[in-house]
């Protein structure tokens, strides 16, 4: 009698063994590279966002801030700053900063998703001619203070990323 193509049932449920097997082992891989990439893009956005205003500080002559804002228009001591963030240009020096008429807004970040951004400054201040105001954010995500980064940023407004072990801040993450 001639075979009949397809597959015998011990052929498949070996198949579906291995396939088990490989997605047992690729989903926890998949998992840390997806939450690894969402806090590398999260670290991006802020130190691009100090780049920003570190270049327009000099460029301009005026101080530039960079500061928590969950709206996008205003900064605000209330929210947390991975509620969203905001660079402009802060011409009359205010402090508590705050966007006044005339006063351009160089940049708006959105809320980071799964990452808990703190920072141990309320503001930054980025200076043409003297010390900005230096400190430090941490991103933590649902890893823990093992996996956090931060953002050192210097006298001079440079930008520095690291781990957050190295920078003193994986305390400050919760879990």
């Amino acid at each position: 009698m001639p075979r009949s193509p397809g597959f015998t049932l011990l052929e498949l449920l070996v198949t579906l063994a291995v396939v088990a097997v490989l997605l047992a082992v690729a989903v926890p891989a998949f998992t840390a590279l997806v939450l690894d990439a969402r806090l590398t893009a999260a670290v991006n956005r802020v130190v691009h966002g100090i780049h920003v205003a570190r270049h327009e500080s000099l460029k301009s002559g005026a101080d530039v801030v960079l500061c928590r804002s969950p709206s996008g228009r205003q900064c605000t001591e209330a929210a947390d700053w991975n509620a969203g963030l905001i660079v402009f240009v802060n011409r009359d020096r205010d402090d508590p900063p705050r966007v006044d008429p005339g006063e351009p807004i160089l940049q708006r970040e959105a809320a980071f998703p799964l990452a808990t951004v703190l920072a141990n400054r309320r503001a930054f201040v980025f200076r043409p001619w003297s010390r900005s105001v230096n400190g430090t954010l941490t991103f933590c995500d649902r890893r823990g203070p093992a996996r956090a980064r931060a953002v050192v940023v210097s006298y001079t407004g440079r930008p520095r990323a690291t781990s957050a072990a190295a920078a003193n801040g994986a305390s400050n993450c919760p879990g």
